[in-house]
């Protein structure tokens, strides 16, 4: 069996001693390697936050989505939210966001309230029901992550958020080719 190396035009063979990579190509400097060991410690980090999304997802029996209009509802519970805005924010139609909405409101937990101002208009807030389950659910999590980072120096944690910063540009630049998405 041999080793699989790929460039950026493919997969090529190494020889034995050579280090195996997937995705950054060949080139051995040791700026090269430790780019690397960085992206490579950013995608398993990634996968783990995906699976810990998707668990919790199933340990409250919702979607994506469900959850993400919680976390937005829950960010300002005293902010007044119209189902438009979340519409804008979810990238959703209307009738999906009215779906959602209707499955959060039977669960308990958002309400809709009359708007004083303009009887025609309403606004989404979180029950205290679902402030509770979303804490309860990951509270335990968030105070993980928070010891993770807690003693990191300034300069560390400045590191940090430009390196998330940059990456998130990154990934922000990035269009989708029309062609890959329509091949078969």
């Amino acid at each position: 069996m041999t080793d699989v190396e790929t460039t950026s035009r493919g997969l090529t063979s190494t020889g034995p001693t050579e280090e195996v990579t997937y995705w950054y190509g060949d080139e051995p400097t040791d700026r090269r390697r430790r780019s690397k060991a960085v992206l490579e410690a950013l995608r398993i980090y990634r996968a783990a936050e995906v699976a810990m999304r998707r668990r919790t997802r199933d340990s409250m029996a919702m979607g994506e989505n469900e959850l993400l209009v919680l976390r937005y509802l829950l960010r300002d519970p005293t902010r007044r939210v119209r189902p438009g805005e979340l519409t804008r924010y979810l990238g959703l139609s209307t009738a999906s966001t009215t779906a959602i909405l209707d499955r959060l409101e039977r669960s308990g937990h958002i309400t809709r309230a009359a708007n004083p101002e303009d009887r025609r208009s309403i606004f989404i807030q979180a029950t205290p029901r679902a402030d509770e389950e979303v804490r309860q659910t990951l509270g335990n999590m968030h105070d993980r992550m928070l010891a993770a980072v807690i003693d990191m120096s300034p300069e560390e944690s400045a590191a940090v958020v430009a390196f998330l910063h940059r990456m998130s540009d990154a990934v922000d630049g990035v269009a989708v080719d029309k062609r890959a998405v329509d091949s078969p």
